[in-house]
């Protein structure tokens, strides 16, 4: 036990957890901390919106795999963390919210910034807790970081402000690491057996497999049953691109590769996924989950399992460990396997059908740069080391079938939470806990505006060379598009009429590119990368009806009954 005040409790435990920087917003209500936080070599990154300190965090988090923290004053500040944290919750990215409040003495009595915030983060966080004494400050803050590693998903660290003052004996050490095993004997047998015995295996290779760093493992596992492997939605980096056994991502905008594969398995093996609801509906008019298939679930979460899809096999383990575990089941019980030359015939097919697919809409001629034809030329240009975070909209939806990484960590989205405004707060996370690696954050004019702007002065600011590439057309391009297909082109709110935004970006002290040329997108992306700065690339590309992707929510839309004639000659009459 040794003697010290609860706020170097608090930075203490942050350097005990390998805490490197924590992003905000100064606050008087953590002052006393943050003033220790230069001499426990901990960097506090000032954001402009403290929604993208906790964007930040999870970026963090996702390329390191370890936990990160933001922080926020109490009252606003904390509020503006409720939509970011929650991408973490779904994104299980292990994020400490620590969320000074009103201090002890005045709770409930409606002072200066206050309301209670325990239950703002109620659904979005896997642990929250109040301090309750000054005392406890270094063992709740433990908690959060153990429950943080433990169920993959972010906790709230709430403090009275006046906790932070006064002196208190306590212990400060590190939480344990979490491993996780391979599943019940039992089950990894059943597993192996349906394995073995499928004419047409499928992998489905989830955001698990990336958490677990378990990608040597599955490929080990495809190569050995000649199985497909699908990335699941938006986890393009879970299962590598250039393997022959790739077909790429399912989920809107995905490969028709990969889903006319998928289709066709009798037995499937979802590995490190919960089968997230809005990643396996039916696309371009393909009905592609396998519904006589066998479905073997592996999700280290046991509450994911079996909750969206139906299983045969639900099996509560960590993806690398199964993986490894049921291959050696494997290996132990069956014969040598020579490849199926005929399967890895056929997927090379359907990675080249889809690919020219890619290839004829870019071509087709276009008012401005067609949208697909940037994105082929701008996921060439992007080195295969890179990270790349998209946003969401109809642009970087289309994003699915044009970036796929080589690496784990390297396509960071915003999965099932969608909220407009991710990417640039997480790409000034992942360039923090990946600096040696270029980071281009992908968002379309709308969701620029609500992040991008102002955030682009901390990436100057900060110094954190991050490339934001705009897809500019003027319009909520997703929403336009239901208004076309469901709205007789009645346009509200959907258009938008913008500024140069390669030149606000050099007003700020970053580099700006505008791009209304395919053909120069090659070296715009090569100068941005050898700048070292913060860079913003305007890509003026076509909003026309015919180059938007078909409706983003097709599955919730329906043709509008309208009795408004009727009504207005009523009126008249």
């Amino acid at each position: 036990m040794a003697r010290m005040t609860p706020s170097e409790a608090l930075v203490e435990t942050l350097v005990a957890e390998e805490v490197k920087v924590v992003f905000g917003i100064v606050g008087s209500a953590f002052m006393d901390a943050l003033d220790l936080f230069p001499a426990a070599g901990i960097r506090f990154v000032s954001v402009a919106h403290e929604q993208a300190a906790a964007h930040a965090a999870d970026g963090t988090a996702r390329v390191t795999g370890k936990p990160q923290v933001c922080i926020a004053q109490n009252g606003p500040g904390a509020a503006n963390f409720v939509s970011a944290i929650t991408a973490a919750f779904w994104a299980h990215s292990p994020v400490v919210a620590v969320t000074p409040e009103t201090g002890s003495g005045g709770i409930g009595t409606g002072g200066f910034q206050e309301l209670d915030q325990m239950p703002w983060f109620q659904a979005c966080t896997k642990y929250q807790v109040r301090v309750n004494r000054p005392e406890r400050m270094a063992e709740l803050a433990r908690r959060c970081f153990y429950i943080a590693k433990a169920e993959c998903g972010p906790t709230q660290l709430n403090i009275p402000r006046d906790y932070f003052y006064g002196e208190i004996d306590c212990e400060i050490y590190k939480t344990d690491d979490i491993k996780r095993g391979a599943g019940p004997d039992v089950d990894v047998a059943r597993a192996a057996e349906l394995l073995a015995q499928a004419a047409y295996p499928v992998i489905l290779a989830g955001g698990g497999v990336t958490m677990s760093n378990a990608i040597p493992e599955t490929k080990a596992l495809a190569e050995y049953l000649t199985a497909p492997v699908v990335n699941t939605y938006l986890h393009n980096d879970s299962f590598p691109s250039d393997h022959p056994l790739s077909v790429g991502p399912i989920g809107y905008c995905g490969s028709k590769a990969a889903m006319r594969i998928l289709a066709k398995a009798d037995v499937a093996l979802a590995l490190g996924t919960r089968l997230g609801p809005f990643g396996t509906l039916p696309q371009y008019g393909i009905s592609y989950w396998p519904t006589n298939a066998q479905i073997i679930q592996v999700d280290a979460d046991h509450r994911q399992l079996g909750v969206s899809r139906s299983v045969n096999l639900a099996i509560a383990a960590d993806a690398k460990a199964f993986a490894a575990r049921v291959l050696q089941r494997l290996r132990d019980n069956g014969k040598i396997r020579e490849p199926d030359t005929a399967k890895l015939a056929e997927v090379q097919n359907e990675n080249e059908a889809w690919a020219r697919e890619l290839d004829q809409w870019a071509a087709a001629p276009s008012k401005f740069m067609h949208p697909r034809r940037f994105l082929t030329e701008l996921s060439k240009a992007v080195p295969q080391n890179a990270i790349v975070t998209t946003d969401v909209g109809n642009t970087c939806s289309m994003c699915n079938s044009y970036f796929r990484p080589t690496g784990a960590r390297q396509y960071l989205a915003p999965l099932s939470w969608g909220n407009c405004g991710i990417a640039y707060g997480v790409a000034l996370g992942a360039k923090m806990g990946a600096p040696s690696k270029p980071v281009f954050a992908l968002q379309g004019d709308g969701a620029y505006g609500i992040s991008a702007l102002a955030e682009v002065m901390t990436a100057v600011r900060e110094e954190i060379p991050i490339i934001a590439v705009v897809f500019n057309n003027n319009q909520w391009g997703a929403e336009k598009k239901n208004q076309i297909d469901y709205y007789d082109n009645r346009f509200v709110g959907t258009n938008l009429k913008n500024p140069d935004f390669a030149q606000i970006g050099r007003d700020m002290g970053a580099e700006g590119y505008r791009v209304e040329n395919p053909r120069e997108v090659r070296d715009v992306v090569q100068t941005a990368i050898k700048s070292g700065k913060p860079v913003v690339i305007d890509a003026v590309i076509d909003g026309s009806a015919e180059v938007l992707a078909e409706p983003f929510r097709r599955d919730a839309l329906k043709k509008p009954i309208r009795f408004l004639d009727k009504y207005r000659r009523l009126i008249v009459e």
